[in-house]
């Protein structure tokens, strides 16, 4: 059988964590260096490898519960390699170290399993749009999978130039940097003959570190049910945002 498909063979790379592709993780397992992984988001795997629920602490349960952030996780572990994706999105490897990562949760791949995370509340008066109140803290050393929807746009933050992102777009940033929370447009913008700008809640960092935005303002159907309509495929309709998908932006 001949076909151009055939060109898309397993990468052989030699790294414990590589792209198989834009869109597909590998990670090669060796017995002793569990991954955490998004629940549901294996896609293939080779060799004797075993996935297990990752236990839940009662501290991550009720942060869970009271805010809406947090990671349904699953150990994988053994040898051998697994491939993970979700929803095509683009997948980017991050290493963390001491600085730390803040990122929100719809946008974990996959994680070291040496890596801690909890739960913490940006610093703000408000809630915002999509992105939310709180957001996951990821520290240690090792490395982490994030997806985003396309191409996105790392910006460095540095103590003379402060960067300004769509609180809607951003995907992660360092944990040292300062974030301020406000609006692009006042309220009384909504008055004007011409209407507003369309824009929302923003996030304003300061320091030295980076921020990284994907151009797209909603975030992934992680819940959608293929196979009952088209909107509940893209997370909308009574099978999609409403009923499994809480706090998502797709609505």
């Amino acid at each position: 059988m001949q076909s151009s498909l055939f060109a898309h063979n397993d990468s052989q790379a030699q790294e414990r964590w590589s792209l198989q592709n834009k869109q597909m993780l590998r990670i090669v397992l060796e017995g002793h260096d569990d991954i955490l992984a998004r629940k549901g988001t294996m896609v293939a795997y080779q060799g004797l490898v075993e996935f297990d629920a990752e236990y839940q602490s009662n501290q991550q349960g009720r942060a869970r519960a009271y805010t809406g952030e947090g990671l349904d996780l699953m150990r994988c572990h053994g040898q051998g390699t697994v491939y993970l994706a979700n929803l095509a999105q683009h997948i980017h490897l991050v290493d963390v170290e001491q600085d730390g990562l803040t990122v929100d949760s719809s946008y974990v791949l996959a994680m070291d399993s040496s890596l801690h995370h909890e739960v913490v509340a940006v610093d703000s008066l408000y809630g915002i749009s999509g992105s939310g109140k709180y957001q996951l803290n990821i520290t240690g050393r090792g490395r982490v999978a994030l997806m985003t929807s396309g191409a996105p746009l790392m910006m460095q933050v540095t103590p003379d130039k402060y960067v300004n992102c769509d609180a809607d777009a951003i995907v992660a940033w360092s944990t040292g940097l300062r974030v301020q929370m406000q609006a692009q447009t006042h309220s009384s913008g909504v008055w004007r003959r011409r209407g507003n700008t369309g824009e929302g809640w923003e996030l304003s960092f300061m320091g030295s570190g980076f921020a990284l935005v994907q151009p797209s303002e909603l975030l992934p159907p992680q819940n959608a049910q293929i196979g009952s309509g088209l909107a509940a495929q893209y997370g909308m309709g009574q099978h999609g945002v409403r009923q499994q998908n809480q706090g998502n932006a797709w609505s």
